[in-house]
């Protein structure tokens, strides 16, 4: 769910990527196509990691992209091809300045229901969410270190602080996400900058998986916007402009 090409045209010098290179995981839609849309609208070549049998929907964000960009098929659970996108990314362009971990996975069921989650679906969510990112972190740390500079957004979830969220495997793995942001910015700190950006409700493809009705799904955004101090609906756009200024020499 994304609505098109972003247009930044009078962004602030000191959010200027020009130059600079980015890799956003699960890039194909939603948030991750919003994000590389931005960072491209800043100035930033963007690599689109995305899962393979999504080409057309990653192409599709790259031709929308106003820089370079690539399209990179890669399953971030599996070490190789976290190597393998930071290494295209390294060929093509020779250096690497931005990772946004935003690639995950879910398994909306309710907190009561404790029946309603294997061991299977809590690896599964935790191979994502967690070692995911942080496999992508290893693979572009090098090339950063070298370079003496670098900077990492992982995005998490409120619920990695509150407990809620669409399910308990779901909220413990944004947990997991937010220790693993402080233990790396710590551990790489000062070449290299970790932080985490930690929306609420978003409304991506998910949306669409938790709400079966258009009825429900217009209830239940009423709802949401009614909490937020802004009242403004949730859209990628919104928590892409936070990414993209972590991402920056500004933050």
């Amino acid at each position: 769910f994304h609505r098109g090409r972003i247009n930044m045209k009078n962004i602030d010098n000191f959010l200027n990527l020009q130059g600079k290179v980015a890799i956003v995981t699960g890039a194909a839609t939603g948030l991750g196509a919003a994000t590389a849309q931005m960072l491209a609208a800043a100035g930033a070549n963007v690599l689109i990691n995305h899962m393979p049998g999504q080409e057309s929907q990653a192409q599709a964000v790259a031709n929308d992209c106003v820089t370079e960009s690539l399209c990179q098929a890669g399953d971030i659970t599996n070490d190789e091809d976290c190597k393998k996108t930071a290494q295209v990314a390294i060929e093509h362009w020779g250096r690497i300045d931005i990772l946004v971990n935003n690639a995950g996975i879910n398994k909306p069921v309710e907190h009561y229901d404790l029946d309603g989650l294997s061991a299977q679906d809590f690896m599964d969510i935790y191979n994502v969410n967690v070692i995911g990112a942080f496999q992508m972190i290893r693979a572009v740390a090098p090339a950063m270190q070298q370079q003496g500079t670098g900077v990492v957004v992982n995005v998490s979830s409120g619920s990695g602080e509150n407990g809620y969220g669409s399910s308990v495997a779901y909220s413990a793995s944004k947990g997991a996400i937010n220790t693993l942001t402080k233990s790396l910015g710590r551990a790489l700190a000062p070449t290299i900058r970790v932080n985490a950006v930690c929306p609420g409700m978003v409304i991506t493809s998910l949306w669409d998986k938790l709400q079966h009705t258009e009825e429900q799904r217009a209830a239940w955004l009423k709802a949401v916007i009614s909490e937020i101090p802004l009242n403004k609906e949730p859209t990628p756009e919104i928590i892409a402009r936070n990414i993209l200024y972590l991402a920056s020499d500004l933050s």
